[in-house]
């Protein structure tokens, strides 16, 4: 049985499409992240409830709306963007330099691969009245990964890549969903305290 049997998505460009309509636009927009919880991780439900029509409306990313084809329920959402990326030849097997070298601008004097790349910016389950038991982390990535092979379909390009916290059993996940570690970003958190984010990458 194929995925989309079980889930289904939603841009959220198209509630935005329909402006003020009540039952089907912006409002309704309104009232469907309301049902969002993320107590596990508050970034989370802070972007989908604050960031993410912004977001969408300035073109900077656009977030999905992951539904139970059964229950019609809010399962879970994602975001996906097209970000510059560079990567540090140091941090990447030959293998992977040559599959790059396909998409990207080699600097050779610093030995970086520069290329445009799709970024899983924000991946989340709904933990309101536990319907985060109704769908697995693995079933969110894979449903992200077929508007991101659509979209290579169309456009090109070969890179996927997402950020994630230094967690052993977060990057465990990504590993075992085919994501590679190929570097390191310093950032701030809430508290502007800089802490180290692990940068993994896919090829499609």
């Amino acid at each position: 049985m194929s995925i989309r049997d079980t889930f289904f998505y939603i841009n959220i460009r198209d509630y935005l499409a329909l402006g003020n309509d009540n039952e089907a636009g912006e409002p309704m927009l309104d009232r469907v992240l309301s049902g969002f919880s993320c107590p596990k991780n508050p970034d989370v439900e802070r972007f989908l409830k604050k960031s993410a029509v912004e977001f969408a409306k300035k073109n900077q990313s656009v977030t999905y709306l992951v539904f139970s084809v059964e229950s019609k329920e809010l399962l879970g959402y994602f975001t996906l963007a097209l970000k510059p990326l560079t990567v540090r030849g140091e941090m990447v097997s030959n293998t992977m330099k040559r599959k790059l070298l396909r998409v990207s601008e080699l600097d050779e004097k610093s030995d970086t691969y520069t290329m445009s790349a799709y970024l899983i910016a924000q991946l989340g389950k709904n933990y309101a009245n536990g319907r985060n038991k109704k769908i697995t982390g693995k079933e969110l990535i894979e449903l992200a990964w077929t508007v991101i092979e659509d979209a290579q379909y169309m456009l090109g390009g070969m890179v996927t890549f997402l950020e994630a916290e230094n967690e052993e059993k977060l990057l465990s996940f990504y590993r075992d969903n085919r994501f590679s570690q190929f570097d390191t970003r310093q950032t701030l958190s809430a508290a502007e305290e800089p802490h180290e984010l692990v940068q993994l990458l896919r090829l499609l």
